[in-house]
């Protein structure tokens, strides 16, 4: 089959995986709403080269992936398809590339199974469907990794050190300096592993170095040429502040142990993560190419998973890096049980029939718990989360069937692979990708109704007006967002950078003013002489200015 005809199969499927129903359910809170604001900001103040929120400057993220969420709400329009659409061309791309990668560095077979086996493992796959900034930032990262092993290869260093320089800079205009942090480490566990070197020479550094800058310059250095060199100042000492914070504290109440991003990659890259176990120090007779690679996949799993385990802040996606190597050196362990004969060892198999079942365990279990939520309650300390419960979310004994399918089919696979590896593996993953889906379209938008969809209404309603909405007690981006605040100024909303809360609540307001608080702060707000209490709904309470 010629090239061509593969790359337009993969486009496809891709297409066909990560395109449709991006808008089944609300942007969440605070990530996706977050970077979409940002976007929506830059339409409505026709401010394309700093991001904002609220309409002030905000300085967590650079703006690349802001940009392209831009794009999408250019194409079709403020809201949850065009926040997420950028993710899900990544999605599109990066199945391209890594069919394209793994020809590279091993061979066709190899590169095939990379690419199925990233698209049914369960998280690797749903972050496509999502507006988080991750799935993007980690493609560049990879490509900077990708150029770099290149680099060793190739006639080409200058343009491989050029290239690899340049992706890793897109990266930290994605996201930030953890990327060069990322690189960094990853280099000089390599170097300690290879006794030196190995093939690259200072020059080659260097280049890579100074192209690294290029995107971030360029940006910063348009930004204080439009703001002044006060802004850039400011930007880059906010910023570094922020990326120290999260290295060193918890933040947003997201702690963990260190085994946090263990579990979660055992369990969320299903049934990637099982392969890796059937990992053998045997490979002699690997190509010299395919033995660099893996090598550098295995620093770049260890140094991502290593260096997230010690960062206080615990959020799943931090460690969503690690799906590349991940996913990699499961693949390669796929061709070979495929081709070369190798079989399947006993931990792989309990591994992987344990991880399923506890899959189909959470499938099985969530229609009962939202049917039998009474028995649940007394047992809940949390009043907001009990308040969650009490959603309207309609649920039938019927739909546990999808668990219990879903741990047939699986184990039914495992069970095929003993006859045909090929077979039941290829199984698995149609499986895997069925399943996938079934949770997004049917289970994410019942879930999603008992976690925020009650506040997110609230904010739907202002649309369009000019009011004053304010969560209290706790942060929030959807009150921005989906009351899609329009661009207005008044000296008192704000005060030291921030919303002057007090203004808000017992000044002269210019507008009418609405609160949002969690059932369980909300009494203090009742008490409140100049606080209308409008009602409560799933654990939110709602409040308007007398």
């Amino acid at each position: 089959m010629p090239n061509y005809i593969k790359y337009f199969i993969i486009t496809i499927a891709g297409c066909l995986l990560f395109l449709p129903f991006l808008d089944q359910v609300h942007l969440f809170d605070w990530d996706e709403i977050n970077f979409a604001e940002c976007a929506r900001e830059m339409i409505v103040s026709k401010d394309y080269l700093r991001a904002q929120i609220d309409f002030m400057p905000f300085w967590e993220k650079p703006p690349v992936f802001i940009w392209m969420q831009v794009i999408g709400m250019k194409l079709f329009g403020v809201g949850e398809y065009a926040a997420r659409f950028p993710n899900a061309v990544m999605g599109i791309v990066t199945l391209i590339t890594l069919y394209y990668a793994g020809k590279k560095v091993m061979n066709e077979k190899m590169a095939t199974w990379w690419v199925l086996l990233y698209a049914a493992s369960w998280l690797p796959h749903f972050y496509f469907k999502t507006g988080i900034i991750d799935p993007t930032f980690n493609y560049f990262i990879f490509l900077a990794f990708f150029q770099l092993h290149l680099l060793k290869f190739s006639a080409k260093k200058s343009l491989h050190a050029l290239l690899a320089g340049l992706f890793l800079g897109i990266a930290v205009l994605t996201k930030g300096p953890v990327a060069i942090l990322v690189a960094g480490l990853s280099f000089a566990v390599y170097v300690l592993l290879n006794r030196g070197m190995n093939g690259y020479k200072v020059r080659d550094l260097i280049i890579i170095t100074f192209s690294a800058m290029i995107p971030f310059a360029l940006w910063l250095g348009a930004a204080v040429a439009t703001y002044g060199l006060k802004y850039g100042s400011w930007f880059m000492t906010e910023f570094l502040t922020y990326q120290v914070r999260l290295f060193r504290t918890e933040d947003a109440d997201h702690g963990g142990p260190f085994i946090y991003h263990f579990i979660v990659l055992l369990i969320g890259c299903f049934p990637a993560t099982a392969f890796l176990f059937q990992y053998s120090r045997k490979r002699s007779h690997d190509a010299a190419n395919s033995r660099d690679f893996s090598r550098w996949m295995w620093v770049m799993f260890w140094v991502v998973l290593i260096l997230f385990s010690i960062v206080k802040t615990k959020i799943v996606h931090y460690s969503s890096l690690c799906y590349f190597p991940l996913t990699y050196l499961a693949a390669v362990q796929l061709y070979r049980l495929t081709y070369e004969g190798m079989k399947m060892k006993k931990g792989v198999k309990i591994t992987l029939i344990a991880t399923a079942c506890i899959w189909g365990l959470v499938l099985l279990l969530l229609p009962v718990v939202g049917i039998n939520k009474q028995a649940i309650i007394p047992l809940i300390e949390d009043p907001f989360a009990v308040a969650n419960l009490a959603a309207d979310v309609h649920w039938r004994y019927t739909e546990c069937i999808w668990g219990g399918l879903y741990i047939i089919a699986t184990c039914t696979a495992i069970a095929m692979m003993k006859r045909d590896f090929r077979k039941g593996m290829i199984t698995l993953c149609l499986v895997q990708l069925v399943i996938i889906q079934v949770t997004i379209l049917h289970f994410t938008p019942k879930i999603e109704t008992y976690s925020q969809r009650a506040a997110i209404e609230f904010f739907k309603s202002f649309e369009g007006k000019e009011v004053y909405i304010l969560p209290l007690g706790y942060k929030s981006y959807a009150n921005i967002f989906y009351a899609r605040k329009p661009l207005f100024a008044n000296k008192e909303y704000y005060k030291d950078g921030k919303i002057n809360e007090a203004w808000l609540m017992n000044g002269t307001v210019d507008r009418p003013t609405y609160f949002i608080s969690k059932i369980q702060n909300a009494q203090q707000y009742k008490a409140m002489p100049q606080m209308t209490y409008l009602g409560e709904k799933n654990g939110f309470v709602f409040f308007k200015r007398n």
